[in-house]
């Protein structure tokens, strides 16, 4: 009997209009359609075409302007992507649909609908990308003086989604009757209250909406710290992280596919997705111009303040041609502690100045960043791939819609000529592209 070749999952991640932090000033970004539906449909129909396992879009809830100019020298509005979700499921038919959304600054109930309506609506192509924020600005539009404290942050987050698939549980999938002539809409011994009463949530439930198409839509995890991995263990079923070199990220699968044990979990369960920034040019030539293109268009604070963000520390103050000065220690972050690290990291072992630190960080923002010929990128995503450090990709695309269509064009071709990428869709859901079993329902489960 032939094995099937295992596959790479990618997904593709639109920070509109492109991931690199100047990207709104490239000649090739579609900057004035920032919030034209036009353009999304666009992007969601070529990622679509590709075969892309699902798109992606990232969130926050502030506006960033650490240092005065995040307002007038950064993109600072983009549109909200769980309603957004819910557009480009009717213009797109395959391609999973996945969304972040916090659970420091929503309510369980509040997201377990939103989510279920979109799987609904997209006939099982949901994904929710659970994050725990990492911004005091973000404290601040939420009545709050602060940011919650790490530990507390991973606390709630764990109890939030362990409520959240609850509520999704709470109609059995053959709790819905509709039946005209008995008078009969629905089996009241199939729909059941959660009565979740804990430290951050009280839920009685159930949820007003039908269980979703895929049981549950897909849990998406992002953080890398301890808390983060654990959590990721116990409760995602794809992790989206940040490394710069293979040995880290090697380090890391390994790390996360051992603790699935400890939830009773197969390796299997829990898809592992780098970020890429990919810069791709026909020649090395070329792919280096565009590089260097990018870098030219940053402004100099921008660079500066996107830097102190991803480590949670105001570097305004110091030489912009000096090393990093020093800094706390990581114990003492209360933003993305995984990210401090990192980008501490890649300072301090190519001694960058502040200067060349973001500029290294200024499209990729802490992932890795690769560079070349079609097949040179093929190559590298190929090496992480088959060496024990990704399942898959999540690609983020310097500049839209060029960046994306550059890959769909020249990268997927090389992928599926070597095989480890699909040609077609083979199933519908999003749980179908990722070889992700339905979960069980809890409360058939416990016979209540």
């Amino acid at each position: 009997m032939q094995i099937e070749k295992r596959q790479m999952n990618l997904g593709a991640f639109f920070m509109v209009p492109g991931h690199h932090i100047a990207s709104w000033r490239h000649p090739e970004s579609q900057t004035d359609e920032l919030l034209s539906f036009d353009l999304y449909r666009k992007l969601a129909e070529t990622a679509e075409k590709g075969k892309f396992d699902m798109i992606f879009f990232a969130d926050g809830y502030a506006v960033h302007d650490r240092d005065g100019n995040g307002i007038e020298q950064s993109v600072n509005i983009r549109p909200d992507p769980v309603t957004l979700l819910s557009a480009l499921a009717v213009v797109t038919k395959r391609i999973g649909l996945a969304a972040t959304a916090s659970t420091t600054y929503n309510e369980p109930y509040h997201l377990a609908r939103k989510f279920a309506t979109i799987d609904h609506l997209s006939s099982g192509r949901a994904g929710w990308n659970v994050v725990t924020s990492s911004s005091e600005a973000e404290a601040l539009n939420f009545n709050r003086e602060q940011h919650l404290e790490h530990s507390s942050r991973y606390n709630r987050a764990e109890e939030f989604v362990e409520v959240v698939k609850k509520l999704w549980d709470s109609w059995e999938d053959e709790a819905l009757l509709i039946n005209k002539q008995t008078g009969i809409f629905a089996d009241p011994r199939k729909v059941h209250q959660v009565d979740h009463k804990d430290r951050w949530f009280s839920v009685k439930g159930p949820l007003n909406i039908a269980r979703p198409v895929q049981g549950h839509p897909v849990i998406i995890q992002a953080g890398s710290s301890e808390s983060g991995k654990d959590l990721a263990a116990k409760t995602a079923e794809v992790i989206f992280t940040a490394w710069q070199t293979i040995s880290e990220a090697q380090a890391f699968y390994r790390d996360v596919k051992n603790r699935l044990k400890k939830y009773g979990r197969e390796e299997h369960s829990l898809k592992i997705m780098p970020g890429v920034f990919p810069v791709i040019g026909r020649t090395e030539k070329e792919a280096d111009e565009k590089k260097q293109q990018l870098m030219e268009l940053i402004p100099e604070k921008v660079g500066v303040g996107l830097l102190s963000s991803l480590i949670s520390y105001d570097l305004s103050e110091y030489p912009i041609d000096k090393p990093l000065p020093e800094l706390p220690d990581i114990k003492d972050i209360n933003g993305a502690k995984t990210r401090f690290q990192l980008v501490k990291s890649l300072g301090d072992r190519e001694k960058l100045t502040i200067r060349q630190l973001y500029q290294r960080v200024a499209g990729a923002r802490g992932h890795r960043e690769i560079k070349g010929t079609p097949i040179q990128i093929a190559d590298q995503l190929q090496e992480w791939f088959e060496h024990g450090a990704a399942d898959g990709f999540n690609i983020m695309p310097p500049y839209l819609p060029g960046g994306l269509d550059d890959f769909v064009d020249l990268v997927i071709p090389e992928l599926q000529n070597r095989g480890i990428f699909r040609d077609d869709y083979t199933g519908t859901t999003l749980r179908e592209h990722l070889g992700l079993s339905r979960p069980a329902n809890i409360f058939q489960k416990m016979n209540i």
